[in-house]
């Protein structure tokens, strides 16, 4: 199969301010995931165009979730923002993605500053081996093509469809230099193959119908950051099953926590 260019994730993510709380903005391809374009690109533009609009530096993402009415083609999109609430120290957002007249996707967020806490403690990162000693995995033959844009340096579980552990994750980032802000963090909450993939032994389509991400700890400054993911699944029933990731910067902090519920379908190409 043949590897794309490496694509900008800032770029691809940027949003145009129409007024109104409306922001206008482009799905491209280099980011798809059958059936359509990835849940966690979705979520940062989605994201993208909610900071956009609270305008606001001190207040920093703490929830999104988003629920995936339809899958949107790759093409414009419109993405409409309204500020339910907003007290001094934290807002609430929802957001809708549109495209070609139709409401593809739902989100709620809450954005905050920081709080002085009664307590502290926090989940920490597993034992892993540094990026560096680890060769990066050779995805081409998946069809996803956002592969084609990721540096993915496999620590848990197996490849795909070859009846080995239910986990999935490792090291990842993006092949061409991007800020480690709260839109890729939302990308790489929902950016490897599903956890249940490595224990099936033949391909299925997973599409997301809701993901949620808890956004955690500061992110360090650096433009190509290796994030540490770990994805795990324990039911499968109904046709449905449920995914929890946790992801960790490469000095040890909690970035982020996410679940999301997908089905589990039979691969059709």
């Amino acid at each position: 199969m043949e590897v794309a260019a490496a694509a900008d994730f800032r770029a691809d993510t940027a949003v145009e301010d129409l007024g109104d709380g409306r922001f206008g903005t482009y799905i491209k391809e280099a980011w798809s995931g059958p059936p359509g374009p990835n849940g966690g690109y979705v979520a940062a533009l989605i994201l993208r165009a909610i900071r956009a609009a609270v305008d606001n530096a001190e207040r920093h993402p703490r929830s999104l979730t988003v629920h995936y009415l339809r899958p949107p083609h790759d093409g414009e999109v419109e993405i409409a923002v309204e500020i339910e609430r907003s007290r001094r120290s934290a807002g609430t957002c929802s957001a809708r993605m549109l495209q070609d007249g139709k409401t593809t996707c739902l989100a709620l967020c809450v954005l905050a500053g920081d709080f002085d806490g009664a307590a502290d403690w926090t989940t920490p990162a597993p034992s892993a081996p540094d990026p560096a000693g680890i060769a990066p995995t050779d995805t081409s033959f998946l069809p996803p093509r956002i592969f084609d844009q990721l540096e993915m340096r496999m620590v848990f579980g197996g490849i795909p469809f070859t009846g080995t552990e239910g986990e999935a994750g490792g090291w990842v980032r993006t092949k061409l230099p991007a800020p480690l802000e709260p839109e890729l963090i939302a990308m790489y909450a929902d950016c490897w193959w599903p956890a249940p993939f490595p224990r099936l032994g033949g391909p299925v389509l997973a599409p997301t119908l809701d993901l949620t991400i808890h956004f955690r700890g500061e992110p360090p400054a650096g433009g190509r950051e290796h994030v540490l993911c770990r994805f795990t699944s324990s039911t499968s029933t109904r046709g449905f099953f449920e995914e929890d990731g946790v992801l960790w910067a490469a000095d040890g902090t909690l970035l982020a926590q996410s679940r999301q519920l997908a089905l589990i379908r039979t691969w059709k190409p």
